[in-house]
C-alpha cells in the first residue's frame, strides 16, 4: 500500500560528521543517522518501550522546529530512509512514542472501483452530539477511555464513513489504523484532531476488503535529536 498519511484538522507540522547519542529519558532511545549518498539519510535506533503502540519519526529544518511528521511506525522497525533531500540543507530527525487504546475492529468490503462522490459533498471530519457524559483518562489507562461503537458505512465503491464514541478526556487526537486483506498488521491512514468522531476515508485498491480500527492517542517524550547536512549541487 502507498498512502499518503491523512491530517485532518477539527472542521466543527560541509556535511556533519557527528551527531547526537543521548537516550531518551523515558523510553531509552537512542536515534543516529547516516548518509547513504549525497541527498539520502537513513536512520537507526535502538530501545524499546512495552507501553507504547508504536512511534512517529520528524524532521525539521532548523533545531527547534517546526517539526514535520514523515512516518507512524510499528515498534518493531528500527530504520528509516528520507530519499532525495534538498541539496546544501541540514536536516534534523526526532522519535517520539505513542500511547493510548484502540477500538474494536470492524472489516469493511467495497465494491471498488473509482466512481467519484457523485456530485455529493464529502463528509469532513466532524465531532458528533450525543457523546458520553463522562469522559475517561488515557494517561491513567484507564480502560474506560477505549473507543467504543465504532461503525463503518460504505459511501460509494471506494468511500467509507466511520463514526465511534469519544470516551477520552485527554487524548491528544484520534488514529485511524486499517489492515488490508493478507497484511501482517495494522498501520494509521488518517491522524484526526481531538474530540472527532466521525470521519470518511477513500480506500486505495488493495484496501477493498480491510480491518479497521480507531486509537486515542498522545505523544511520549522524544528521543534525542540528530542531524546531517546534505551535500550535493
Amino acid at each position: 500500500m502507498n498512502r499518503a498519511l491523512v491530517l485532518c484538522c477539527a472542521v466543527v507540522g560541509a556535511a556533519l560528521t557527528a551527531c547526537s547519542a543521548a537516550a531518551s529519558p523515558s523510553t531509552g532511545t537512542v536515534l543516529a543517522a547516516t548518509m547513504t549518498s549525497p541527498v539520502d539519510i537513513r536512520l537507526t535506533w535502538t530501545g524499546a518501550d512495552p507501553a507504547a503502540a508504536g512511534r512517529i519519526v520528524e524532521f525539521a529544518t532548523a533545531p527547534d522546529g517546526p517539526w514535520t511528521t514523515l512516518q507512524f511506525m510499528p515498534m518493531g522497525q528500527d530504520s528509516y530512509v528520507h530519499p532525495s533531500l534538498m541539496p546544501q540543507t541540514s536536516f534534523y530527525y526526532r522519535l517520539r512514542p505513542y500511547y493510548g487504546p484502540a477500538s474494536g475492529p470492524v472489516t469493511v468490503t467495497v465494491p471498488g472501483g473509482s466512481e467519484g462522490n457523485d456530485g455529493k459533498d464529502w463528509p469532513a471530519p466532524a465531532t458528533l452530539p450525543g457523546g458520553p457524559a463522562v469522559t475517561h483518562s488515557i494517561h491513567s489507562a484507564d480502560p474506560a477511555a477505549t473507543p467504543t461503537e465504532l461503525k463503518a458505512k460504505v459511501l460509494q465503491s471506494n468511500g467509507i464513513l466511520f463514526t465511534w464514541t469519544d470516551n477520552a478526556s485527554d487524548e491528544e487526537g484520534y488514529l485511524l489504523e486499517d489492515k488490508p486483506a493478507g497484511a501482517a498488521d495494522y498501520s494509521v491512514v488518517a491522524v484526526l484532531d481531538k474530540d472527532i468522531n466521525s470521519f470518511a476515508l477513500i480506500t486505495l485498491p488493495d484496501e477493498d476488503t480491510a480491518s479497521y480500527r480507531v486509537r486515542a492517542y498522545y505523544y511520549g517524550p522524544s528521543s534525542n535529536v540528530v542531524t546531517r547536512k546534505t551535500g550535493g549541487d
